[in-house]
């Protein structure tokens, strides 16, 4: 069962609002373009929206047509939504097939917004450009983070599609156990060389008082990552020296590859320390990640990269072998270096073709905005009262099975809003944990990084970087294990700052950049 303090609102209510709002905007499908009023005669119901929807499906079955949720989406949004619900296991190939056939649904998710394909008929003029529109609709402005909005613009600098909003605050970065840092006596690091000083104590000092030198420091891998610059969960040290959430950091108005920035040479002999001192793994170089979360829930390892709304898979595995461990134990860092990581803010985009016309296209609009109202959000995460949740003292108390069953979540894969805190707080979770994590990402706010080259494109980068990431992984993981000298990546960086394709790569990836942000 969950719980949420919210005032509960009849279905009723939220049918009867719905309309009202709905009744308020856009035109009918014929209705005349820009300027214009509803389209529906005075006094006269508007009609609903017809509108064909594509979408991408988790669940086995997707819900039926005539599914309670979805009718009382429908009539809250005043809309008729024939829906094709597409296996996530085949969805990119679908996708691409459908792009490719011109047979487009008025609203269709795009999982990759960068993708070759969807790149290609953008450009082609195949989508809308809804940039001028956005601000006409208050919770695409609002709920919609302005990282997803910008980190979703084409290289043209304007927006295709509608973000489907994630967090961006509080990513994954450094994960301490509070009672190992209480137990040897420091504070919270801020900086690497704190950090190293409380790595070295978490390996050297007993932090969990059994008497034995059998702890290791940071639990960490170079299993590849979405950075693939970086190092699996070793990347964010490197991300710590340098400053810079994925390949690409913006130096005196140039883009430069993050191997190039002298503080990458600092991060590897750190690295290499940490490894040398075996406060990492020994085994690093080819561990999973399943491995790397085994090793901290075992209560083997006193530092992870995680995020700390995933503090629940690890606490009862910990609390089996160290009782006194509490919720809060599992400690996130502000920052390292005045450095943490922010996330891109979105997962996927929806996109409404061209070949619908611009009065449908502002309706389509308008009916995401009203989904995203919390009276009508509230039908997929809570769904029909007495059937998946019941009210309690004002409280929704949610039959977890039951609403998955008739396809909440589901919903969620074409319209859903993002709790900025999901990342950091769980309503599950203590009070006091909740305070806590919220205390601590309004303070990673101040100095988050996101990733700046998300979306940019670069010819020459599509072929190149990938063989060129590897050689620089590779490379490093032998000065990490000492089979080759740190001069080695010395002579490798400064034959590569002159290489042709990483010029090319540079200015490419630096124009891109530019010219999406209208310099």
């Amino acid at each position: 069962m969950i719980t949420k303090k919210k005032t509960a609102i009849s279905l009723a209510s939220v049918m009867l609002l719905g309309g009202l709002l709905s009744a308020c905007g856009g035109g009918t499908d014929q209705a005349p373009t820009a300027g214009a009023g509803t389209g529906a005669q005075p006094g006269k119901a508007e009609e609903p929206l017809s509108l064909s929807i594509m979408t991408i499906l988790l669940n086995p079955t997707p819900p039926a047509d005539d599914n309670a949720i979805k009718r009382a989406i429908e009539k809250a949004t005043n809309s008729k939504m024939n829906i094709q619900w597409v296996s996530s296991n085949s969805y990119s190939d679908k996708l691409n097939v459908t792009l490719a056939s011109g047979d487009i649904a008025d609203l269709t998710y795009i999982n990759d917004p960068f993708s070759p394909v969807f790149r290609s008929m953008v450009q082609q003029g195949a989508f809308w450009d809804i940039t001028n529109f956005i601000k006409d609709y208050p919770n695409l402005s609002s709920k919609i983070s302005k990282t997803a909005w910008d980190l979703t613009k084409m290289e043209d600098g304007k927006n295709y599609s509608i973000p489907r909003p994630r967090p961006a605050e509080a990513d994954s970065y450094f994960i301490l156990r509070k009672d190992w840092l209480d137990a040897v006596g420091m504070k919270p690091p801020t900086t690497t060389d704190e950090l190293y000083q409380v790595l070295k104590a978490f390996a050297e000092n007993d932090p969990d008082k059994n008497g034995k030198k059998d702890t290791i420091a940071f639990t960490a891998n170079v299993e590849p990552t979405n950075s693939a610059a970086t190092m699996g969960a070793l990347g964010q040290i490197e991300n710590s020296f340098t400053g810079v959430n994925g390949n690409w950091k913006l130096v005196d108005g140039k883009m430069v590859f993050v191997a190039f920035l002298p503080e990458a040479r600092q991060a590897i002999e750190f690295m290499t320390k940490l490894v040398k001192e075996k406060l990492i793994p020994e085994d690093f170089a080819s561990m999973k990640s399943t491995q790397v979360g085994d090793l901290f829930k075992a209560g083997k390892a006193g530092m992870i990269t995680e995020k700390a709304g995933t503090m629940i898979n690890y606490f009862t595995e910990i609390k089996k072998t160290t009782p006194s461990f509490k919720e809060t134990d599992f400690f996130p860092l502000t920052s390292v270096n005045n450095y943490n990581p922010k996330g891109p803010g979105f997962a996927g985009t929806l996109a409404i073709p061209k070949s619908v016309p611009e009065a449908k296209m502002k309706r389509i609009l308008k009916l995401v905005d009203t989904w995203m109202n919390d009276n009508v959000f509230d039908i997929q995460t809570y769904g029909m009262e007495g059937i998946d949740h019941t009210v309690k003292d004002g409280v929704k108390v949610v039959d977890s099975k039951a609403l998955t069953e008739h396809g909440g979540p589901d919903f969620n894969q074409i319209v859903y809003v993002a709790d900025p805190y999901a990342s950091s707080t769980k309503i599950f979770f203590p009070k006091e944990a909740n305070e806590l994590y919220k205390k601590i990402q309004d303070d990673r706010t101040k100095n988050s990084v996101a990733d700046i080259s998300i979306g940019l494109y670069s010819p020459t980068m599509q072929q190149f970087l990938p063989e060129f990431v590897k050689n620089l992984t590779d490379l490093k993981t032998k000065i990490l294990l000492g089979s080759a000298p740190i001069t080695a990546w010395d002579d490798y960086i400064n034959k590569m700052k002159n290489d042709p394709n990483v010029v090319k790569m540079s200015q490419e990836i630096t124009d891109a950049y530019k010219k999406r942000a209208g310099k």
